[in-house]
C-alpha cells in the first residue's frame, strides 16, 4: 500500500476513508450489548492518531474534520464538536512530528494516551458548560482505557497491512519540504 508522491497520498487517504466507514458502520450495528456493559474503544481515533503521527503529509486537516463530523451526525453526537478536538488534537501531533520520528514506542503511546485523554475531559468540559446530560465519569473513562489499550494493536496493523511508518530523519514529502 505503499505509493510515491501525489498518488501515494490519495491512497492512503481513500483507505483512511474507507476504513472510517466501516469502523463507523460497524458502531452503527445493533449487536446486542447490553445498556451496563463495558464500553468499546474508538477504534476510529486511534486509526487517526496512528496515521497522524506515522504519515502526516497524507492526514489533512480537512479530511479528519470531514470524516469526523460524518461520524458525529451518523452517531447523533453534536455535530461538529468532536471533529473540532479531533482536528485540533491531530494538529498538535502535527507539530511535533520530530518528536515523534525519534521517539521509541512507549513514548508515542504514552503522549497518544495523554492525548485521548485531555481529548475527553475536553469534551466532557463543553457538556459541562452548556449543562448537557452526559454519562458519568467513570464511564467515560472506561471507554478512555479501552481506547488507550487499543492504541497498539492499531499501530501494529497499520504498520504491517498499510506499511505506514514514522517519517525518516530527513524525508521529504512531494513539495520538497522536510517531514
Amino acid at each position: 500500500m505503499t505509493g510515491s508522491g501525489r498518488t501515494g497520498r490519495w491512497i492512503h487517504r481513500l483507505a483512511f476513508v474507507l476504513i472510517a466507514l466501516v469502523l463507523i458502520l460497524v458502531r452503527l450495528m445493533p449487536l446486542g450489548r447490553e445498556a451496563d456493559s463495558w464500553p468499546g474503544p474508538d477504534l476510529l481515533l486511534c486509526v487517526t492518531l496512528a496515521w497522524t503521527l506515522r504519515r502526516p503529509d497524507t492526514m489533512r486537516a480537512w479530511l479528519i474534520a470531514i470524516v469526523v463530523l460524518a461520524e458525529d451526525v451518523l452517531l447523533m453526537r453534536p455535530p461538529g464538536l468532536w471533529a473540532a478536538i479531533s482536528v485540533l488534537a491531530t494538529e498538535f501531533l502535527r507539530r511535533r512530528v520530530a518528536f515523534a520520528r525519534e521517539s521509541n514506542f512507549l513514548s508515542e503511546w504514552l503522549v497518544a494516551a495523554g492525548l485521548i485523554f485531555g481529548m475527553e475531559l475536553a469534551y466532557r468540559f463543553v457538556f459541562a458548560m452548556a449543562f448537557l446530560p452526559q454519562v458519568t465519569l467513570g464511564y467515560a473513562m472506561m471507554g478512555v482505557a479501552a481506547t488507550i489499550a487499543s492504541y497498539p494493536l492499531v499501530v501494529l496493523v497499520t504498520t504491517v497491512v498499510f506499511g505506514l511508518h514514522k517519517p525518516a530523519t530527513g524525508e521529504i514529502d512531494a513539495l520538497g519540504r522536510r517531514m
